[in-house]
This record gives C-alpha cells, structure tokens and sequence, in this order.
C-alpha cells in the first residue's frame, strides 16, 4: 500500500503533496514502484495534529483520488468521515482505510455496509491532539487484541460482511515505541482474531528513536528511515501480514518479495551428493 498524504503537514513529507497535480503526478510514481493500492488521506493524524475541516479534507482528497481511480489505480482512502468516504467512493475509491475504527463518526460503519467494500478497521482511542494521554496498557497486545474485536463485532453488527474486514493495530496511536514493538512481536495474537492484518509502521517515530544518533540522542529524520521501514515490511510479511503501508515503495516491495521468496522455497535435505569433493 503506497501511502500518499495530500495535507501540508503529515509528519513524513508535510505538504510535499498538497497540490492535487504533485499528489496524482506521486501517485503514478508509486505505481509504477510497484504499489497494488494507493492510500490517500487529506488529513494528518500524527501526535498533536489538528483535525482540518470536512470541505477541506474533501477538497484535498477528490481530486486526486478522482484521477487515480479514473487511471486504474486502486485506491483506498483513509479518513474518518462518512461524507469523505461516500463521496470518495462516489469518485472511484474501492476501499476506506478508517483509522479510527468507525468510532470517530458513526455513520461511518453503515456506510460502508450499504456501499459493500472492503473496511480497513485500525485500533484507536483518541484523535491525535489528544490520543497520547490514552497510551495507557495492563497488556497491551491483549488490550488491543479485545478493543479491535470489540470494533470487529460492531462492523459485522452494521452489517459488514466478514470477508471485507482488515485490522490494523495502530502503531503509533495511543501507543509509545514500546508499545509498537511489543505489537508488532505478538502478531500471532493479532492474527487470532481471523482477519486479515495491515502492518502501517513506515517512517513512525519509534523508528526514529530506534535509529537516533548514539552521540547526541537525537531522532533519525523521518526520510532517512526507509531502510527500518522495510525491515519491518520484511518481518510483517514473514509473519503473515496481509499487506504492509509504505512511503517508499520499491525497497519495501523487494523485501517483501525476499520474504515471500524465503518463505516458499522448499526446505530439502541435502543427501551430500552435489557437494564438491574436496578430498585431497
């Protein structure tokens, strides 16, 4: 999934792709990079963003998504609002990446029942002005385990049929870097709930800090974590990821096709008769 931000202040690219001829110009680029789904958004849901008004999300995202999908493209779009949704459906969008789960907007959830596509449903508590004062856990995989169930359950109670939800753990959303790791390292617990996983963890902070210059402590920038996010890429798929979420497209791709590679070869016993004969 090639994550394309039409906003001016996404923490990783901030307003690089506002302008909807840049964001559509962007968005062939990705595919050719070898993105299955484009994932557009109009709003910036990093730590203590500021939530952008409904004309304005609308006004950022249907241009692009309208010339993409009119292209071919498949398009998600990731918001948390019914109307951007429905209108951008309307455009050609096949599938709504909501980030908040369907607990932001509640008619978010009717809506994609009535439009039958694919729901996208991430774990979530908070809008970002706020959300970090809720990264509060007992056990945070079994806690995010039973919150996106209990959002699973109210998606099929709207009407969702099963085989069009995805999950999504939130990396980052109410959640420190420990968090994010220990998440990431309970997949299996993840995977129990029998939908299929979105692993979104492409130039985030805790990377950042994982990254952070030994000397000085401070932060990798956010365009120089690539080569962690397709590390990550790499494990998600290796563990069974449905599809992974990336700002830079092709290394995460190549890797990803390494695992998909590893994971597929046949484990053969080697009876010794290729062997060299290195007797002397």
């Amino acid at each position: 999934m090639g994550v394309l931000n039409v906003t001016p202040d996404s923490f990783s690219d901030g307003g690089r792709w506002l302008e909807p001829d840049k964001a559509i110009a962007h968005g062939h680029e990705l595919l050719v990079e070898g993105a299955d789904l484009l994932d557009v958004g109009g709003e910036s849901t990093r730590p203590g963003a500021d939530r952008p008004s409904e004309e304005e999300e609308l006004a950022r995202v249907l241009p692009v998504v309208r010339a993409l999908a009119g292209a071919g493209a498949l398009v998600s779009v990731d918001t948390m609002r019914s109307r951007v949704a429905q209108e951008t459906v309307e455009a050609g969008a096949v599938m709504v990446n909501d980030v908040s789960g369907g607990l932001a907007d509640p008619r978010m959830l009717p809506f994609v029942a009535a439009a039958g596509i694919p729901y996208i449903c991430m774990h979530w508590r908070a809008h970002s002005a706020r959300m970090q004062e809720h990264a509060t856990y007992d056990d945070v995989v079994e806690t995010v385990v039973t919150e996106l169930g209990d959002r699973l359950a109210a998606a099929e109670a709207a009407g969702i049929a099963p085989e069009l939800l995805a999950i999504d753990p939130g990396l980052g959303f109410a959640k420190t870097g420990e968090h994010n790791w220990a998440l990431l390292a309970g997949f299996d617990r993840l995977a129990s709930l029998g939908r299929p996983v979105l692993v979104a963890a492409s130039r985030k902070a805790f990377l950042g800090n994982l990254l952070a210059d030994p000397q000085t402590g401070q932060r990798r920038r956010t365009v120089d974590r690539d080569d962690a996010s397709a590390a990550v890429a790499v494990l998600a798929a290796a563990a069974g990821a449905w599809c992974v979420r990336a700002h830079a497209v092709r290394p995460t791709l190549d890797g990803v096709r390494v695992a998909a590679a590893w994971g597929a070869a046949p484990a053969g016993h080697d009876t010794g008769h290729d062997r060299p004969d290195t007797r002397t």
